[in-house]
């Protein structure tokens, strides 16, 4: 069992920055951030995996940044521009195996207990 430790939330305005990070504490193929705001399902926002491959949801292309450290088994996701509807609790996921949907929350086995991220207008 891969346990999954988030930091880096907190209360930022419009158009500021914040960096997520995710702590395993064992390996995974991909790694990746999901986000759930309240009233509203868990939805995907980036992932990446062992080998360098990254996926983005198309609601966050060009403003947030995922990337890890194999090494210290950690990823982190640079967000940056941020908006009002970026307000959510953000979610670290592992996932073991290759997946041709990395988007599906379903493709993780370990979760992570989340970091609230709340961007004030």
């Amino acid at each position: 069992q891969v346990q999954l430790v988030e930091s880096g939330g907190g209360l930022v305005q419009a158009g500021g920055s914040l960096r997520l990070s995710c702590v395993a504490s064992g390996s995974t193929y991909r790694m990746g951030w999901f986000r759930q705001a309240p009233g509203k399902e868990r939805e995907f926002v980036s992932a990446i995996t062992s080998t360098g491959l990254t996926y983005y949801a198309d609601a966050v292309k060009g403003r947030f940044t995922i990337s890890r450290d194999n090494a210290k088994n950690t990823m982190y996701l640079q967000m940056n521009s941020l908006k009002p509807e970026d307000t959510a609790v953000y979610y670290c996921a592992g996932g073991k195996i290759v997946t041709i949907n990395p988007m599906n929350p379903q493709m993780y086995d370990y979760w992570g207990q989340g970091t609230q991220v709340t961007v004030s207008s």
